[in-house]
C-alpha cells in the first residue's frame, strides 16, 4: 500500500482542466499522473462546480461581519470554564479520596483512601 499523498491546487486544477477537456479518458489521465481515477473525477467536479464563483462580482465572497456582542459573551464563557478547568484539576490533584475502582472491595461504597 502505497501513502497517502498530498497534491497542490496547482497539480489538481491542471489534472482537472484535462478531464474537462475530454481529449483523453480519465483511466489515461490516472495513469500518466499516478493517481486514482475517482480522485480525477472528484476534481473535476469541484472545478465545474466552483466555476462560476470566479466570475462573480468583486472576485472574492464578502467576510461575514461578527457581532461584537457574542464576542464578549464567547470571551467570558471561555474565562468562565478556564477558571472552572483549573478548580477541577486543582481538587482533584489535592483530593485524598478517590473514587473507588471495579476491582476494590473496601468497606467504603464509593471511597478508597488515596493518601
Amino acid at each position: 500500500m502505497r501513502k497517502r499523498r498530498n497534491h497542490d491546487a496547482g497539480f489538481k486544477a491542471r489534472v482537472a482542466l484535462e478531464a474537462v477537456k475530454g481529449e483523453r479518458t480519465v483511466s489515461e489521465l490516472a495513469a500518466e499522473y499516478g493517481v486514482h481515477p475517482t480522485m480525477i473525477h472528484q476534481w473535476k467536479k469541484s472545478l465545474l462546480d466552483g466555476a462560476a464563483d470566479i466570475f462573480e462580482r468583486g472576485g472574492k465572497k464578502p467576510a461575514t461581519e461578527v457581532d461584537e456582542e457574542t464576542v464578549r459573551s464567547l470571551h467570558a464563557k471561555i474565562g468562565e470554564l478556564a477558571v472552572a478547568n483549573d478548580l477541577y484539576e486543582r481538587d482533584s490533584v489535592n483530593s485524598a479520596y478517590s473514587i473507588a475502582r471495579p476491582w476494590d472491595h473496601g468497606q467504603h461504597a464509593g471511597l478508597v483512601w488515596a493518601g
